[in-house]
């Protein structure tokens, strides 16, 4: 009876030890197949050290026109680091001996080089009594220009504009409005 019960608990302990064998080595050939959650997770904070929290920007340029933006985040460009994708974008025109225009939208595109910046989604421009919303700006200090598009309606205190494209030298305000297509024209609307 002894050597039935030894030869058992000999037999179990073989099973014990081949089951736990093979469990380590399938195990294993699944975590060489997928990484553990921990590496995942790294990898995970590496991507996203490149998001900035709380961005603003500030430039000048040579005749004292001050240029800020702000946004409640930026995300560098992996491929060129000179540009950032921001989200809820802010941005101040201040020119010298003039009135500033302020500047927002949902996203940006802004270049840390030359500061040039593209706007859109909800883009809403002020400038003294004139506002213009649209879904698109590009604002180029090199250029001295506002160049907004899609969807643009300017209002001021006596008329409401529908356009394409209104063109703005920042400088001098000289403005160019229209419409993409010949045939349509600018849809003007008087508010009294």
């Amino acid at each position: 009876m002894k050597k039935k019960l030894k030869k058992k608990n000999m037999i179990f302990l073989f099973l014990f030890l081949f089951l736990t064998i093979i469990s380590y080595f399938i195990f294993n050939n699944i975590k060489q197949k997928n990484p553990p959650m921990a590496i995942i997770e790294e990898e995970d904070a590496i991507y996203k050290t490149n998001i900035i929290k709380n961005v603003n920007y500030k430039s000048k340029d040579n005749k004292g026109n001050e240029y800020i933006v702000d946004a409640s985040e930026g995300q560098i460009d992996l491929t060129n680091s000179d540009i950032i994708y921001l989200t809820n974008v802010i941005a101040l025109i201040k020119l010298k001996d003039k009135n500033d225009i302020t500047i927002t939208s949902k996203f940006g595109k802004y270049n840390t080089v030359n500061y040039n910046t593209i706007f859109n989604e909800n883009v809403i421009i002020n400038y003294l009594d004139n506002k213009i919303n649209s879904d698109y700006l590009d604002f180029s200090i090199n250029r001295n220009s506002l160049i907004v598009s899609r969807n643009v309606i300017y209002t001021n205190t006596e008329n409401i504009l529908e356009a394409d494209v209104i063109e703005m030298d920042i400088e001098t305000k000289d403005t160019k409005i229209f419409m993409f297509d010949n045939k349509k024209k600018v849809n003007i609307k008087s508010k009294n």
